[in-house]
This record gives structure tokens, C-alpha cells and sequence, in this order.
């Protein structure tokens, strides 16, 4: 279950402007979309709990925070 999901570049070009920006959400940095985005990917792919999501997608909190905020402003 270690396998990288991703989008090729061509695919992000067209799902990236579809995407809320992050930046400017309080005083700490906000990391990029497509690095949470392919974490919500592979979630979805594997079916498995938020805390086992890899650590190369991140903090699993921080994804399913964002997830769930996407989910709340109508993003899926």
C-alpha cells in the first residue's frame, strides 16, 4: 500500500485553478495542494484510516483538515 497516487502535471494544470488557495490562513505557512490533494487520493484509492496516509502526503491531520474544509466550502 506504500505506492505513490499522483496526477501527471498535464492532469494538475486542469484540477489546480479548481482548487481553493491556501495561503494567508493565519500566521503559519500552508503547504502545497497537490501534495494534499494526492493524499486525499490515495485515501480514497486504498480505503484505508486517515492515520495510516504516508507521511510523504503530509501530516495525516492536516490533510483530512483540508479534506474537510474542501468538503464544507463545496470544493467535492
Amino acid at each position: 500500500m506504500n505506492e505513490r497516487i499522483g496526477v501527471t502535471d498535464d492532469e494538475w494544470a486542469v484540477i489546480s485553478p479548481l482548487l481553493p488557495s491556501e495561503r494567508g490562513r493565519g500566521c503559519r505557512p500552508s503547504h502545497d495542494n497537490r501534495r494534499y490533494f494526492e493524499g486525499m487520493l490515495w485515501i480514497a484509492r486504498s480505503g484505508s484510516q486517515w492515520r495510516l496516509l504516508p507521511a510523504e502526503y503530509g501530516k495525516w491531520n492536516s490533510v483530512y483538515r483540508r479534506f474537510r474544509r474542501w468538503c464544507m466550502t463545496g470544493v467535492w
